[in-house]
């Protein structure tokens, strides 16, 4: 009887991981729910710093190290606590992560604690960090190889969705209803979502512990390495770019359209995440390669076009185009790499690219103090062309299509 109840049980679980016939929209889509929710608590108090300053009663440089508490964060729980919990089942994982953005959104919500909100927003990040190693493979893991690329698509659609969307809402809204309503509201929101992942989400296991790999030997893995290097150099050049936009445009016709710019690069996101979605089954490596090249003559455009404002929007539509997909792309590539593994390979893309994140913010500033904004753009074109050769030369089961 236990045989046949464990049988007909994992029987279960395969037919709910696997789909034949078509995507499991509705359960992809409350990934990308969570991603939604993952990416509006990092970014929303980057968009409200003077109201949670003058609410808390500090100064706006401190209000916006909750931003910086919220990535350290993820960048130091990503790795070991995905190592940890890779032999959980999925759903519940899932829902412990959820249960931590809603547990600490709203202690941010009520806290009239400067360093009790420090210690909620540091924890929001941890469960951050848990969330994204672990939602490739779960995306993954219920569809056939077929589907594998457009299911990762669904699943991070909630991600530019966010920026484009997202941030600028919630900004607007905070500033005329107040910001502790928003992230009230992202609170409720988990909730709902909570119940969805519970209702409709189907369960997946975990790493089979005889499968589990040292951490060091999946750095290893042939693919793992070179696709962290496009994810460092991808996402360097991108916040580079994208934290000093406003300094750039300083200089050029759109100097108070800064609005319009980040709209037009938004909008452009969610389309190339659409694109990517259609073809990434079959062209992987030339889907990054295009990409790459894309990124690179755009911010050359960037940097010689600053005195035609066609030439920039133009050139931020193709950048939009290109590191809209930039997510699913590279975490198709180390989930391949990865293999069995691919969560913790996962894991190392997610603290990767938060180092990025950082990096960008410290080597933009060096950038501007030392050539200027109407450079700043074309210098990228350095840190894109080894990362395109690499991307056209590596042969790994990374870029495997």
């Amino acid at each position: 009887m236990i045989v046949n109840t464990r049988t007909r049980v994992a029987s279960q679980n395969s037919s709910n991981e696997l789909p034949a016939n078509r995507l499991p929209i509705v359960s992809l889509l409350a990934l990308a729910m969570a991603a939604f929710i993952c990416i509006l608590t990092e970014s929303l108090p980057a968009g409200l710093l003077p109201q949670i300053a003058q609410d808390l009663r500090i100064t706006e440089s401190l209000a916006g190290q909750l931003v910086t508490v919220y990535a350290i964060g993820s960048l130091i729980a990503a790795i070991p606590l995905t190592t940890a919990t890779r032999g959980w089942r999925r759903r519940p994982l899932l829902l412990f992560c959820l249960i931590g953005f809603l547990l600490f959104n709203s202690i941010t919500t009520f806290s009239t604690s400067y360093s009790l909100t420090l210690v909620a927003r540091f924890l929001a990040g941890v469960s951050a960090g848990v969330l994204w190693g672990m939602t490739a493979g779960y995306a993954r893991r219920m569809v056939p190889d077929s589907q594998k690329g457009k299911a990762m698509a669904i699943a991070m659609v909630g991600t530019p969705l966010a920026l484009a969307l997202g941030v600028p809402i919630g900004t607007f809204l905070g500033t005329h209803i107040g910001w502790r309503l928003i992230f009230g509201s992202l609170s409720i929101l988990t909730a709902f979502l909570l119940v969805w992942v519970q209702w409709r989400l189907p369960d997946c296991e975990g790493e089979q512990t005889s499968n589990q790999l040292p951490l060091f030997q999946i750095f290893t893995l042939p693919g793992v390495r070179s696709t962290l290097f496009l994810v460092f150099t991808w996402v360097l050049a991108h916040n580079i770019l994208y934290t000093y936009i406003a300094p750039y445009l300083a200089g050029t016709l759109l100097a108070n359209r800064t609005d319009l710019v980040l709209l037009v690069f938004g909008i452009a996101s969610v389309l190339g995440l659409w694109i990517v979605g259609m073809l990434i089954d079959r062209i992987l490596r030339t889907l990054v390669i295009i990409s790459f090249a894309g990124f690179a003559l755009a911010s050359i455009a960037m940097g010689i076009g600053s005195e035609q404002p066609i030439i920039i929007l133009s050139a931020v539509a193709v950048w939009g185009l290109t590191f809209g997909g930039a997510a699913t792309l590279l975490q198709t590539a180390i989930a391949q790499a990865g293999g069995e593994s691919s969560d913790v390979a996962q894991s190392m893309l997610v603290t990767v690219w938060n180092l990025a994140i950082g990096g960008g913010g410290v080597s933009g500033a060096l950038l501007l103090e030392l050539l200027g904004s109407n450079f700043l753009p074309g210098s990228l074109f350095i840190l894109l062309l080894p990362a395109l050769i690499v991307a056209w030369l590596v042969q790994s089961p990374a870029f495997s299509k």
